[in-house]
């Protein structure tokens, strides 16, 4: 792994620790940006590739803890399974068709894709879907979706801004997402398996990374009994704003 931290470091163990903490938290506090914000932490100190290795198994956890709580599984899986499907073939797809040579623009993509996500947060934007575009937007969300993942590692967009967009109640919205997700985290191990990205010893790494992730969401989920969650959600994304300029520009200029 070629981080500007060495692995098995005591700093490295560090940033990992309080990376993901932090992603926890966030998690715990608004039910979700656990992914978004690790990885766009750690794009700090290594690419968005290695980043995304790391975070397999806490995303993993935690989406499926997220799934798992929801009332409506076989419902909702029914109702997005054509998305589901396009963010799978639109990961593989993105790892095989993107060209090598643009690796070097992940950092940049990264930051963008944050500073997107951001600027829709705090806009508030809600896109309505109509039912009649469903069975075609659908496929197309989750493809989009999916290159966008196998780009950066972060799989937010535009998913979550589509599944806003359903009318869903709160409950099936918290579990869509969770389903949407925990697809997206399964299908970038994939991904990251076949490039020979996800060894064992980022495995290993990426499992230690679970227990600061739990613990921060047990934390959140305090905070979120003591704080109004919007206000957070602004905080949330102002922040997820500058982290993802900071990216772009620091990359682009490099």
């Amino acid at each position: 792994m070629d981080t500007i931290l060495s692995p098995g470091t005591l700093p490295f163990l560090l940033v990992i620790t309080l990376t993901f903490i932090i992603a926890g938290l966030v998690k715990g506090v608004v039910g979700l940006g656990l992914p978004t914000v690790a990885v766009g932490l750690l794009g700090l100190v290594m690419t968005p590739t290695e980043a995304a290795s790391l975070l397999i198994v806490p995303s993993a956890v935690t989406n499926v803890w997220q799934l798992a709580a929801g009332p409506s599984f076989r419902p909702l899986l029914l109702r997005l399974r054509a998305m589901l499907i396009g963010i799978c073939v639109g990961t593989l797809a993105g790892d095989a068709l993107l060209p090598r040579e643009l690796t070097g623009y992940a950092t940049t993509a990264l930051g963008a894709a944050l500073v997107v996500y951001a600027l829709i947060g705090l806009a508030a934007v809600r896109v309505a879907v109509p039912a009649r575009m469903e069975p075609w937007l659908s496929p197309v969300a989750g493809a989009l979706t999916g290159l966008v993942t196998s780009a950066t590692g972060v799989f937010v967009i535009p998913a979550v801004p589509y599944l806003q967009g359903l009318g869903l109640g709160k409950d099936d919205l918290v579990q869509a997402l969770g389903l949407a997700f925990t697809v997206s985290t399964f299908a970038l191990a994939v991904s990251l398996g076949l490039d020979g990205a996800f060894k064992p010893a980022v495995a290993t790494t990426s499992l230690y990374a679970l227990l600061p992730a739990l613990a921060g969401m047990f934390f959140g989920q305090w905070v979120r009994a003591r704080i109004r969650p919007e206000v957070f959600r602004k905080i949330f994304f102002a922040g997820l704003l500058v982290l993802g300029a900071h990216l772009a520009l620091r990359s682009s200029m490099a």
